[in-house]
C-alpha cells in the first residue's frame, strides 16, 4: 500500500480528531461521510465505508460490540435446546 500523505492531528478532550482539509479533499470526504475505525495491536486505521464490502461489516465488529446484542436472555432462550 502506497502512502499518499501523512499529517499529524490532535485528539481533543472529547476524543475527537479533525481530518486535515488536504486529506478530506484527496479522499473526497464530505460532511456526513462514514468511516470505520479498526484497531490493531500497533496501529489504528480509518477506512471509508464505501471502500469496504458491506457484507464484511460484521467481521469488523469486535466481540465486545457484538456481545451486547448476543448476550441477552432472548438469545440464551433461543439457543438453549441446540
Amino acid at each position: 500500500m502506497e502512502i499518499i500523505e501523512m499529517k499529524t492531528v490532535t485528539i481533543t478532550e472529547k476524543g475527537q480528531i479533525a481530518l486535515p482539509r488536504s486529506i478530506r479533499k484527496n479522499e473526497n470526504f464530505k460532511e456526513g461521510s462514514k468511516l470505520i475505525v479498526i484497531t490493531f495491536d500497533d496501529h489504528v486505521e480509518l477506512r471509508p465505508i464505501k471502500k469496504i464490502n458491506k457484507n464484511m461489516l460484521v467481521a469488523l465488529s469486535s466481540e465486545k460490540v457484538l456481545a451486547k446484542y448476543w448476550n441477552t436472555k432472548g438469545e440464551d432462550k433461543a439457543w438453549k435446546d441446540l
